[in-house]
């Protein structure tokens, strides 16, 4: 009986795909990067026709280096980015527009128009008004393009989300579908009711007949159609953001759960159980999974910079060749100096996210001396990165009234034992780093197997996710306030609004 599972993880630069057998084991991998569009300041765009080539292309050189056969897959998980959208034809699947990316700026004026309305977006959708998420951006193709409108209300046209988008081309057309959590990313889908909102599609003047049927994350949704990944249909067992993929890869399926996944910047999630909590910081309220994938809730907030200040040190300043360079001259000046009040740097280079939200904030390095070195500053950008991590959990943890236990963590920068200890000392909880890096790819592959019986129940998942190395707090409480009161001092330099 076949035993493997293809996981699909469709990114922002590029997709990777990768087999992964029943025992957690990843078999065969393949990764291409896709190209990106910059048409105008401030717009991305990516080639949904691009996209899908590179999926079914890697699919099959994933499942030639795990030398098995295309028989062996028994089932797909898919996760993806998650508030890029296409619009495309129904009747042909050709898509009418590029696809507009996350990072798309240009519905920035719709949500200055927006914006009082937002108390009424965050109850209904749990989100805030930010050109981050793909409603606003719809509503500016709608607008630009009367016809799209149109067509959309004749329901000649489909609006989806990169998961949308693959699964229907998968199964050439048989299913229309996206999954809660990528739903709960569009402005457009009520949380608390788990389906399209009404009062969110007036205000962006969205015609219903445009959108997929939401379901369930974990499936099977759908079956590819014979002759695109294989001579065979292959189920789709998992569809799940990218986010709250990596969530679930790390077993962080319980209320208080948290991860957060280091990359370009740092995106936080706290698991919340069946309770849908808003925010009084601003963080967002999304969806996320049980341990048997079914429907759940998390907070979730953003920081701006976190890899892309190593970057800076590489590239802007200099101070290091490499990116694993930042761990010994980190230790190197924590040797000459045990004194890490001096200097601080506060990477707003884009503003400062949540819990601040000052988007005219820029960065600083405060308390520099004449004796300040090179790898004083290499030492204090690690640790911007882990109190602006801090930062985050205090606000969920104010939102929750629940005191996280530990945080799970995964990202490219999770390979820096300084950074990763740091973090433990400032949060004063361990840091459980985890064992596989892919943890994205990983969840959709372990919920994708739970749904068609590769694992037959959510515990033996824990034998996927165990190992990770912990890293537990040694600093003094004493010296936490101290570097602390250092912190708040020198963010509140850069502030541009009055703080609260």
């Amino acid at each position: 009986m076949p035993e493997m599972i293809l996981a699909i993880d469709q990114g922002t630069t590029g997709t990777t795909v990768f087999v992964v057998d029943g025992r957690g084991r990843i078999r065969g991998r393949a990764y291409a990067e896709i190209r990106q569009y910059y048409p105008k300041p401030g717009w991305v765009e990516h080639d949904p026709e691009e996209i899908y080539r590179s999926v079914v292309a890697l699919s099959k050189k994933a499942i030639a280096a795990a030398k098995v056969p295309a028989a062996a897959i028994a089932g797909i998980g898919i996760t993806n980015q998650r508030e890029t959208f296409v619009v495309w034809e129904r009747s042909s699947g050709r898509p009418i527009y590029r696809a507009i990316v996350w990072q798309c700026r240009r519905s920035a004026a719709i949500c200055d128009a927006l914006r009082e309305r937002e108390p009424e977006v965050a109850r209904r959708t749990g989100l805030v008004i930010d050109p981050y998420f793909s409603g606003t951006k719809l509503k500016w193709l709608l607008d630009q393009k009367p016809e799209i409108r149109k067509r959309g209300g004749r329901g000649e046209l489909c609006f989806g989300t990169i998961d949308t988008w693959l699964v229907h081309k998968l199964s050439r057309g048989a299913e229309f579908v996206t999954d809660y959590t990528n739903a709960s990313r569009t402005m457009m889908f009520n949380l608390a009711r788990g389906e399209w909102d009404d009062e969110m599609l007036a205000m962006l003047g969205v015609p219903r007949e445009m959108l997929p049927r939401p379901a369930s994350s974990r499936g099977p949704l759908a079956e590819t159609a014979p002759g695109t990944i294989a001579a065979h249909a292959i189920p789709i067992a998992a569809v799940i953001g990218d986010q709250q993929s990596a969530l679930y890869g790390q077993g962080a399926v319980a209320a208080g759960d948290s991860k957060a996944t280091y990359g370009t910047g740092a995106f936080l999630l706290m698991n919340t159980g069946d309770r849908i909590v808003p925010s009084k910081n601003r963080l967002l309220t999304t969806a996320a999974l049980g341990p048997a994938g079914e429907p759940a809730y998390a907070l979730e907030g953003s920081v701006f910079i976190a890899g892309a200040a190593v970057q800076w040190l590489r590239d802007g300043l200099k101070l290091v060749r490499r990116a694993a360079d930042t761990d010994g001259q980190a230790r190197a000046s924590l040797a000459k100096n045990k004194d890490r009040t001096h200097p601080y740097v506060v990477p707003a280079f884009v503003g400062l996210g949540a819990p601040h939200w000052d988007a005219s904030a820029r960065g600083a390095i405060v308390g520099i001396t004449r004796g300040t070195t090179g790898a004083d500053i290499v030492r204090a950008t690690l640790d911007s990165i882990a109190y602006q991590v801090r930062d985050v959990i205090v606000a969920m943890e104010s939102d929750t009234g629940r005191p996280m236990s530990e945080l799970r963590a995964d990202g490219g920068a999770t390979a820096n034992r300084y950074l990763m200890q740091f973090q433990a000392d400032i949060l004063g909880k361990p840091v459980r780093r985890a064992k596989i890096a892919e943890t994205t790819a990983m969840g959709a592959a372990m919920l994708a197997g739970l749904a068609i019986g590769v694992w037959k129940s959510p515990d033996e998942l824990h034998a996927i996710v165990e190992g990770a190395k912990v890293f537990n707090p040694e600093m003094q409480t004493a010296e936490r306030e101290q570097l602390l009161a250092g912190w708040r001092d020198a963010v509140a330099r850069v502030f541009t609004k009055p703080s609260d």
